[in-house]
């Protein structure tokens, strides 16, 4: 007979197996109810954190914005006080310029002044007095050294602000090339992002890097550099109205003693000057006519040519005709036409060869009058020519050196003197 087969081991009872599932349901639960706990807490940690380092991020670019926007203020204003700078550098430098030329300019009144005195130490006799001209001459060194003291020390004040300006544009310069150089570094941080490509983990970042200054001290330093720009400058506009003031006294009290003695020859010289100008006109006018003339004779020979080579043709007409053979030897129409034609053209020829004799001779007579004319002109040109020689010596004591230009060879302006062959004709 068969036997039943045992499976040898530990038999548990119903209850065991119930419990043992109840637990194991248990634990599942329990499990997943801390699973889910864990999920809870690392969504919210998630939000928090992600939120949390948004609004660090937003915080951060929006005090970038603002620092930016500070900082580019400050170098638009450092700019333009820069620019306000240089100009009044350039201003002053100009100023001082024209008060060493004044400077230089009450030289030459000086060794006239000196000059004088000395031609008037060879008077003999009895015109060796103490006039009032040796007094004024006294007192005319006497103002000239004055004036070139005050001028040499505005020329000193100058050249110190100069130095002054250039320094405070020193420090105002760096300053600006400061800014320039953080708003570039501020606004490349601007552009960095997650996905840039040059991000990357730095060595103790949050450092405090030697040299730090606080924002106050940072706000100072510019305001005190741009403060002291806007001094200088203001202090220059002041000087150079001073200078300028100086000048214009200076030129006033040397000019002051100058003026009447020079009246009547400045008279003489507009009344001869308004001749010259009547002249040059005339001479002007001359040569333009006579160009006309000119142009005139050559197309009156040119018509002279042309109407001779036409009655060249009528004559060889004419003269070709007389061969006809027999009874075509005729005086027909065409023999009228040719012999008026013939006539017609010698008429017009002679009438031309007048006209160009008569142009001729009005040409000859316009050549004469431009002799008379550039003659008198020679001679008030050389009248003229004697006054600005004594203008010139008075002009050496009222006319900056560096102006100065003598006047002898302006009324050769407009002096255009005829040709050899013009002359020739005439």
């Amino acid at each position: 007979m068969a036997s039943l087969s045992v499976k040898p081991g530990q038999r548990f009872t119903l209850p065991d197996w119930q419990n043992n599932s109840l637990l194991i349901s248990t634990d599942a639960e329990q499990q997943r109810f801390n699973s889910h706990h864990v999920r809870q807490e690392g969504r919210a940690l998630r939000n928090e954190t992600g939120n949390q380092a948004r609004w660090d991020e937003h915080n951060s670019r929006t005090q970038l914005k603002d620092r930016i926007t500070t900082v580019d203020k400050w170098r638009e204003a450092l700019a333009k006080c820069l620019a306000d700078m240089d100009l009044e550098i350039d201003a002053l430098t100009k100023v001082k310029e024209a008060a060493e030329n004044a400077l230089q300019a009450k030289n030459l009144c000086l060794d006239v002044a000196i000059e004088c005195l000395t031609f008037r130490e060879s008077r003999r006799d009895i015109d060796v007095v103490r006039d009032p001209v040796e007094e004024e001459l006294h007192r005319e060194v006497k103002v000239i050294e004055k004036t070139k003291k005050e001028l040499q020390q505005r020329v000193d004040d100058a050249f110190r602000q100069l130095c002054l300006l250039k320094e405070a544009r020193q420090l105002l310069s760096c300053d600006h090339r400061h800014k320039v150089e953080a708003l570039e570094l501020d606004r490349q941080c601007m552009s960095f992002n997650p996905t840039s490509g040059n991000i990357s983990f730095k060595v103790n970042p949050t450092r405090i890097p030697d040299g730090t200054t606080a924002l106050c001290e940072w706000e100072l330093t510019s305001q005190r550099n741009k403060d002291r720009a806007e001094a200088e400058m203001k202090a220059s506009v002041d000087l150079r109205g001073a200078i300028t003031l100086t000048i214009a006294q200076t030129n006033n009290e040397l000019d002051a003693q100058r003026i009447a003695t020079e009246f009547a020859l400045r008279k003489r010289m507009r009344d001869m000057e308004g001749a010259l100008s009547e002249l040059r006109w005339q001479e002007k006018n001359t040569l333009d006519e006579i160009a006309e003339m000119e142009e005139e004779i050559r197309q009156l020979e040119e018509d002279i040519r042309k109407r001779t080579l036409d009655l060249k043709v009528a004559h060889t007409r004419l003269e070709t005709r007389t061969y006809r053979p027999h009874i075509e030897l005729c005086r027909d129409q065409a023999q009228f036409g040719l012999t008026d034609e013939v006539q017609q053209l010698e008429g017009i020829i002679r009438a031309l060869q007048q006209k160009r004799t008569e142009s001729q001779d009005t040409l000859d007579a316009l050549y004469r009058q431009l002799h008379r004319i550039q003659t008198d002109i020679g001679y008030k040109t050389n009248s003229l020519q004697l006054d600005n020689k004594c203008m010139d010596t008075r002009r050496k004591l009222v006319i900056p050196v560096e102006k100065f230009d003598p006047e002898v060879d302006a009324v050769n302006r407009t002096r255009n003197l005829p040709r050899n062959s013009q002359l020739e004709l005439a």
